[in-house]
């Protein structure tokens, strides 16, 4: 173990280090077979060395989490929320017919490597140690059958916010993401993967992300490539309901919470693009923001659609930024968490 701790105090972070491109020099990894996990441990960052014939390359079997480790004004490091992440992962690994990730190894990987990297986590307001879990298949033939043998790792990356600033949304008309009862509501990669031809079509019209609408009902917003949505209309604070096709987000989840308590009426309900972008025009929907762990809160300051764009009026909203000022306080530690979703990090690696 002294070895891997002399891993990462030699790493030096440089003077920019982005959102999830530097990777910290150790990672935590477990095997699954026989129906049993191994305990798990920390080793050096690496490649994995895989069959080629192995079932994720084939069949996409993977699920995977984003959650943060922050250290800011706390004593100790802290996560936020993880045992809704590891919740959310072994409802993913359910959906793709993975097996369970027992909630002591889960949280044994990510708060061992947050505990040996605590030095690499960046002190302030705003960054944080992003941390990704993931899982997947290692068995080797080519039958269109689960796997029965996996593999979990956790790695973890240095950040800053993902998606700082305003963002320009364009909405999808043409491609669906997900169909109803599909895979949109597992954190998997073949989610993303059905995103990217749209994102790239956006991009390179000088939008940031692609607005998805619900492959089943015409019309009907559900969530952006990464990200749910929140819209303000005559002081209210609206977001589409989970409707099977939407990942239940948990930086959503919290703000839904968060909201009630600051004061603002909240609604959960199917919104039709048509009516929203009629709400912007006519100024009923004076603002819109988008919320991930990555993120945390992104406001919107458009939202185009079929070449016509429809600004927000208050970018960034007063909604929305009070939101964000006061989630991001508890994350960092500098309130109290009345709501139990932090989870200290203490010594716990022998060093």
């Amino acid at each position: 173990m002294g070895d891997l701790q002399t891993l990462v105090d030699n790493f030096q972070l440089p003077d920019t280090i982005g959102f999830g491109r530097l990777m910290a020099p150790v990672m935590f990894r477990a095997e699954y077979c026989d129906g049993i996990w191994s305990a798990g441990q920390l080793v050096p960052y690496g490649p994995i060395s895989l069959d080629p014939a192995a079932k994720v390359l084939h069949y996409a079997q993977e699920v995977f989490e984003g959650m943060k480790a922050y250290w800011v004004d706390s004593e100790t490091p802290q996560l936020f929320r993880p045992v809704e992440n590891c919740k959310r992962f072994n409802n993913s690994a359910e959906f793709m017919c993975m097996p369970q990730v027992p909630e002591e190894l889960f949280m044994s990987g990510v708060t061992q490597l947050t505990d040996i990297c605590r030095n690499l986590i960046p002190r302030n307001s705003g960054a944080s140690m992003y941390l990704r879990p993931f899982m997947f298949g290692t068995q080797a033939d080519l039958t269109i059958t689960a796997s029965s043998s996996y593999e979990f790792y956790v790695i973890a990356s240095p950040a800053e916010i993902y998606h700082a600033g305003e963002m320009r949304v364009i909405v999808e008309r043409h491609r669906s993401r997900t169909a109803a009862g599909g895979m949109g509501v597992a954190k998997t990669g073949g989610n993303y993967a059905a995103s990217m031809q749209s994102s790239k079509e956006c991009m390179q019209q000088g939008y940031n992300q692609v607005l998805w609408l619900n492959s089943a009902v015409a019309g009907q917003i559900d969530e952006l490539s990464g990200m749910n949505l929140f819209v303000v209309m005559d002081d209210e604070l609206h977001t589409p309901e989970l409707n099977g096709s939407i990942l239940p987000g948990i930086t959503r989840s919290a703000i839904l919470e968060l909201a009630k308590d600051l004061g603002y009426k909240v609604r959960e309900r199917n919104i039709q693009i048509d009516s929203l972008l009629a709400l912007i025009e006519s100024g009923t929907c004076t603002e819109a923001f988008a919320c991930g762990t990555a993120a945390v809160i992104s406001p919107i300051s458009i939202i185009a659609d079929q070449g016509k764009e429809y600004p927000l009026p208050k970018v960034p909203g007063p909604v929305g930024q009070a939101l964000y000022e006061s989630l991001l306080a508890i994350q960092e530690g500098r309130v109290e968490d009345k709501y139990g979703w932090i989870q200290a990090v203490e010594r716990q690696v022998q060093v």
